[in-house]
């Protein structure tokens, strides 16, 4: 049977030559399987497995129809999560329509939005960018929504569990009702469901594999460790030891955890690695990324800011450094390597605390890992995180039943039980400072008159 290509689709020219310079001949079979539906103009939701193309999936039908907005306002919005992922898709929409007279504008949040609405001066046909800055500028008038053809929602799950969802339907408000929806995402979750159910008309829906199903290239092993400080001599030891492990995606579960662990990796490999998360910059993430993906570093630790979207090419492997508490994230995490066919590999460091989390990964995945025997040149160290110290239960508390007099209302002291019989000859008159001031003057007043 004869492979299909990208001519096959009937694109123009212009964006075909830029395929061709790209090396890019065949779909994907995300992108084979979106093609003719995207281009019929009816509601998609397609699901299918990160690093399997989706970004090409929904753009290029989308360009093929494309025609210039005289207005200057976008008929074409793509709403994505993060600003790497922004980022990242606005630089291939660049790349595509560089040989047309599309305008291309990226914003996301955090910067100075009044530098932003300069960007839309000279006009925009599409649009990228977060949910939070595309409401903003929309209610500020830099930006009218009411020509939107086609409205694109990227890493949809992903949008929902940041809290985008206020966000989503506000800006849903602001289109009008007849266009094109096309919803793309790696998993099918319950809040996914309920927002299809809610806003969208009957989306045909483009399934590659069923959600939560594993990338078959990547091989996934585990290590049992004792503690955190254990698995950073884990680290050191496999990187020393295993020449495969070039270009290497670690994962934290969160800020503080990935900046303890880069200050020990970073005197062990100098200049070997960096780290990046959601406190960091956007140009310092961009620097860092930039390097990770020119090879200048060895590795990246991260949070599961990068565990989204991104395309990082060449990544050798992904490390767990901590099992994600979301299993659905596993799924992102380990998809940043074995991408555009190539073979990868993920290793997962599981404490005892972290066995419940692995299994409910497993059983998502409905495969188990291969959990491999501890290695003997790898020093255990008992010395414990913060996040790691056993709650301080305090020794022979003592506690106080309610039937025997505890709580607000007990009993006094037998010394306290005494009661005040005495009469008023046993108490001092309170002094009336107001009324004995009174009586003083009206004396002087008298005398004053006898006289």
């Amino acid at each position: 049977m004869k492979k299909l290509t990208f001519a096959d689709f009937e694109l123009p020219e212009k964006i075909l030559d830029v395929l061709a310079d790209l090396e890019l001949f065949e779909p994907t079979p995300i992108q084979e399987k979106s093609f003719k539906p995207v281009l019929s103009g009816r509601d998609v939701m397609g699901i299918a497995q990160t690093g399997t193309g989706k970004t090409l999936a929904y753009l290029l039908p989308v360009l093929k129809n494309w025609k210039f907005s005289k207005s200057g306002n976008p008929t074409i919005l793509v709403l994505v999560p993060t600003r790497e992922l922004m980022v990242q898709v606005s630089e291939i929409l660049k790349i595509l329509t560089q040989n047309i007279t599309s305008r291309v504008i990226g914003i996301y949040g955090g910067v100075n939005i009044k530098t932003q609405k300069l960007l839309f001066t000279d006009g925009c046909d599409i649009l990228v960018g977060t949910p939070g800055r595309v409401m903003d500028l929309a209610i500020d008038n830099a930006i009218s929504l009411k020509e939107v053809q086609k409205l694109i929602i990227d890493e949809f799950d992903e949008m929902l569990n940041l809290g985008f969802r206020p966000q989503l339907t506000h800006i849903f408000e602001m289109m009008k009702e007849k266009r094109q929806n096309i919803l793309f995402s790696a998993t099918m979750t319950e809040a996914v469901d309920e927002m299809l159910d809610q806003y969208f008309a009957g989306p045909l829906e483009i399934s590659l594999a069923k959600s939560g199903t594993p990338l078959e290239k990547i091989e996934q092993i585990g290590y049992k460790v004792q503690n955190f400080n254990t698995k950073i001599n884990l680290l050191e030891f496999l990187l020393k030891n295993d020449t495969e492990m070039s270009k290497v995606l670690i994962f934290c579960n969160n800020k503080k955890h990935a900046d303890l662990l880069f200050t020990t990796i970073d005197e062990l490999f100098p200049e070997s690695f960096d780290v990046i998360h959601s406190n960091k910059s956007q140009n310092y993430r961009l620097r860092a990324m930039k390097k990770f993906e020119d090879e200048e570093i060895r590795g990246l630790i991260t949070t599961d800011v990068m565990a989204r979207g991104l395309d990082i090419s060449n990544i050798t492997h992904v490390i767990n450094f901590e099992v994600p508490e979301v299993p659905e994230q596993y799924i992102h995490r380990i998809g940043r390597t074995g991408r555009a066919d190539k073979d990868g590999k993920a290793v997962t460091f599981i404490t005892k605390k972290e066995e419940t989390n692995l299994l409910d990964i497993e059983l998502l995945m409905d495969k188990e890992l291969q959990v491999l025997e501890f290695p003997e040149g790898v020093k255990i160290n008992p010395k414990k995180i913060a996040s790691e110290q056993d709650e301080i239960k305090m020794k022979n508390a003592h506690t106080v039943k309610l039937e025997e007099g505890g709580g607000a209302f007990h009993d006094k002291k037998d010394k306290n039980k005494k009661e005040n019989w005495g009469g008023p000859h046993k108490r001092k008159q309170p002094k009336k400072v107001g009324a004995n001031r009174a009586q003083q003057k009206s004396k002087s007043i008298a005398k004053r008159k006898k006289k």
